[in-house]
């Protein structure tokens, strides 16, 4: 559906975790915009600083507003989305979240074993998207540059698989499309994906913040050890 009108600000307003309102964040999404003339280049700027500047790891802590994972820097793919829409959002573009389900293998070099056995088979997974030029492109910002060679170079992916991780602001980007086994549409915010995961059966706040340093020093390091090849 295109937003217009009243429409439009589903895709601009800040939510709990998609705090694109805050100071902090603003200022951020300003910074990394500066000068740009165009949606379009702030959205490539905004993507690029993202891919790069976040790296990715898997964690349990999905709670975090994005003013507060844009501070922690490495955080789980979950953030790293809703830190994207937000800078969007805070920059003056309509953003928003895709879900789908993925081959849980495509995720098996990142997740220790005590925790991989425990996923279920396929496994959610959402990327960001943004409105430009009168539609919707998707702008996955999931592997830095260091974490994708890795990947290549360790045999983990094929280039085929993933031909690039560096976005036109034009065309989709989707990074994990070979391993998309359902596609379950769009959300405006990270909020409503939360939520889909508390029914689906994610531990409240208090447990995954409590015990999110295990899984997520077993992914950091595993996650270092790609990205040093």
């Amino acid at each position: 559906m295109t937003p217009k009108g009243q429409a439009i600000q589903e895709y601009l307003k800040p939510t709990e975790l998609c705090d694109c309102e805050n100071a902090q964040l603003k200022e951020a999404a300003s910074g990394i915009v500066m000068g740009v003339d165009t949606p379009g280049e702030a959205s490539q700027r905004i993507f690029r600083y993202v891919r790069d500047a976040i790296p990715f790891n898997a964690t349990l802590d999905i709670y975090q507003k994005a003013s507060q994972s844009l501070q922690k820097r490495v955080v789980d793919y979950c953030n790293k989305v809703n830190v994207q829409v937000a800078l969007l959002r805070a920059a003056g573009t309509p953003a928003r979240c895709h879900l789908v389900r993925v081959e849980k293998e495509v995720l098996n070099a990142f997740i220790p074993s005590f925790l991989y056995g425990r996923l279920p088979s396929p496994v959610g997974h959402f990327w960001c998207e943004c409105y430009l030029a009168g539609r919707w492109v998707a702008c996955e910002a999931l592997f830095d540059r260091p974490l994708y060679q890795g990947m290549l170079e360790a045999g983990l992916i094929a280039r085929e698989q993933i031909p690039t991780i560096d976005w036109d602001g034009e065309s989709d980007l989707i990074l994990l499309r070979p391993w998309i086994v359902e596609d379950l549409g769009s959300y405006p915010s990270y909020d409503e994906l939360v939520k889909l995961a508390q029914e689906e059966g994610m531990p409240p706040k208090v447990v995954c913040q409590l015990f999110d340093w295990l899984p997520a020093f077993f992914s950091h390091r595993r996650t270092e050890q790609i990205r040093r090849r």
